[in-house]
């Protein structure tokens, strides 16, 4: 996949380069990114960011995965990640998930990101559904969700499991020509 520079972002695949900054990445948002994702762990280490990128290469040249690097518009500077994933292609539509390091929170950077991978959904991987599936309690999550102009669904029961633990997620969904400028 060529990077996807869109937003005044750049997405596009992790390399094994990316790793020093993924694992920093990591550990300045234990407080944040760990509060909901079990990756994010104080252990997270340079081996484990190879790992998931190897992981990452290989769904993406499967086509049952698109986990992505969000980095600055110039790809100097780790962001924090984007994917469309959980695909279902019998019913069209896949999920989008992101996450953005802390330091760089509260800027608007995931609403950009998700704005520019659902339209790369749409036109280029030819979904006709996208999920935004966010812990109930997530607040910053359900932002991002509101502010691309997702629509809220529901609150699903056990629709996610967070550390090891089923809880209520809040379901919001796209659709083409839905994702706000």
């Amino acid at each position: 996949m060529n990077p996807l520079i869109s937003q005044n972002l750049c997405i596009r695949p992790f390399r094994n380069s990316d790793g020093p900054a993924f694992v920093a990445a990591i550990h300045e948002s234990l407080s944040t990114v760990g509060a909901w994702m079990s990756w994010c762990r104080p252990g997270f280490a340079l081996e484990h960011a190879e790992a998931w990128f190897d992981n990452c290469d290989r769904n993406l040249m499967e086509g049952t995965a698109f986990d992505l690097g969000m980095f600055s518009e110039d790809g100097s500077e780790l962001l924090g990640g984007i994917a469309v994933n959980q695909i279902n292609r019998r019913q069209n539509f896949a999920n989008i998930g992101y996450w953005v390091r802390e330091s760089r929170q509260r800027r608007g950077i995931a609403t950009r990101a998700v704005k520019a991978i659902a339209t790369y959904g749409f036109d280029h991987l030819g979904f006709t559904r996208l999920e935004i599936v966010a812990p109930e309690k997530n607040v910053a999550s359900r932002g991002v969700a509101e502010k691309v102009g997702a629509v809220f669904e529901c609150v699903a029961r056990n629709r996610v499991v967070v550390f090891g633990r089923p809880e209520a997620a809040a379901v919001y969904s796209l659709i083409p020509g839905q994702v706000t400028s």
